[in-house]
């Protein structure tokens, strides 16, 4: 079982960010990641429908063999995780926006934090009990960003005229100078992020939860004794699928997984 590969899922290409960061901390695991790109995204959808794809996507993942679940969306956690942890014995890793972090960051000091994230993610009840679990003297701002996870999915993430021109749009309506952090609550997003960085003043934090996935399914392995067991030579192999099996979508996956973050 140790030397079985970790599962992993989101609605489309986005969680392939996720996998690069677990392959860079875990060397020696291998992946297997399922993109459900047949029915991106997940974000604009009814929870229902989220939770019902989400049993779908993992009840293959499990006849492939993993050892674990990793769910690499926001808005699939926000919906599915605790009814796919009640209903597995193996671990379920699940994702929410970093906005305690955020808030941390002043250690003490109240803080202007901006959510990125899907629609589905921030109108769940989890997101709302996350900001009130730190909310306290902090400003919290929430803004829904469908269009960035398109891009992502039609493979125009490089088109820096297009994707800083619809980051643009986004962050029209704040005072950009006033927040202290961005963050980025959709693993989609984690594409941007030199984009948002062009754009942002340098004061301003851009903060995202994939370490803290990573770090998490480390943990969760080692507690459970499945961390793969390799020799230090070993390099853990990656594995694409898709729901929408097409040569195109399989390009484009590979090149999120192996290519540089656009500048």
């Amino acid at each position: 079982m140790n030397n079985a590969p970790i599962g992993v899922f989101d609605s489309g290409m986005g969680g392939i960010s996720v996998v690069r960061q677990i392959r860079q901390d875990l060397p020696h695991e291998d992946i297997l990641f399922y993109g459900d790109s047949a029915h991106a995204p997940y974000g604009t959808k009814p929870t229902e429908q989220v939770k019902e794809l989400s049993f779908a996507v993992t009840r293959h993942l499990l006849s492939r063999g993993v050892k674990a679940i990793v769910i690499a969306c926001n808005t699939a956690t926000s919906a599915a995780a605790p009814d796919l942890r009640s209903s597995l014995s193996l671990p379920v890793i699940g994702m929410e926006p970093a906005l305690k972090v955020a808030c941390d960051r002043g250690e003490g000091k109240p803080q202007n934090v901006l959510v990125l994230a899907t629609s589905l993610t921030l109108r769940e009840k989890k997101f709302a009990r996350l900001v009130e679990q730190v909310r306290g003297n902090n400003t919290i701002h929430t803004q829904a960003c469908p269009d960035l996870v398109s891009l992502v999915e039609s493979g125009k993430v490089e088109d820096r005229d297009l994707a800083i021109k619809t980051i643009t749009s986004y962050l029209k309506p704040y005072d950009l100078n006033s927040l202290d952090s961005v963050v980025l609550g959709c693993t989609h997003f984690i594409f941007y992020r030199n984009y948002f960085r062009q754009i942002l003043p340098d004061s301003v934090a851009i903060i995202d939860g994939n370490a803290g996935t990573s770090h998490h399914v480390r943990t969760i392995l080692e507690e459970s004794g499945n961390l793969a067991d390799r020799p230090d030579n070993y390099q853990g192999q990656v594995t694409l699928e898709n729901s929408q099996n097409t040569k195109e979508l399989d390009l484009l996956a590979r090149h999120l997984l192996e290519a540089p973050l656009p500048r």
